[in-house]
């Protein structure tokens, strides 16, 4: 099983930070290379657009409000990995600031184990610089 992971520290409070990616359905908010999101199955389950058209299936695995995190699996996706399994958590550093982790396990499908993690390390590296920018967009 391969893994990868990024985190970032946001000069925002947590909760203004998990009040816009805290929701399953909510990537399209701060992820540009999302542009669309539509939730199935009482929001349990979300379909996910790129801008190349390509359709990526997940499930919300489990739903932490108060420890502000969330995880979830991928049903169906262009990757070369099975068995994907995602966490997304934003951790309190004081009350104007954050760290926010996002980290998955899963297993390669035709790649090395080093490429599938750079794979995904670029995707969760690039997505939380977005959020970050986010923030600083709003100041």
């Amino acid at each position: 099983m391969a893994r990868a992971q990024a985190s970032i520290e946001i000069h925002a409070s947590p909760e203004a930070v998990w009040q816009l990616i805290g929701g399953f359905d909510s990537l399209p908010d701060w992820l540009p290379f999302i542009p669309s999101s539509e939730t199935d199955e009482g929001g349990r389950v979300r379909r996910l657009s790129t801008p190349a058209g390509d359709a990526i299936v997940e499930r919300l695995e489990a739903f932490d409000n108060s420890a502000r995190s969330y995880t979830y699996s991928i049903l169906q996706a262009p990757f070369p990995v099975t068995g994907y399994r995602s966490t997304l958590r934003v951790q309190t550093i004081s009350a104007e600031s954050s760290r926010v982790e996002w980290f998955g396990e899963f297993t390669p499908a035709g790649v090395s184990d080093e490429e599938a993690s750079a794979l995904f390390e670029g995707i969760y590296r690039d997505g939380l610089k977005a959020l970050s920018a986010s923030f600083d967009n709003r100041r």
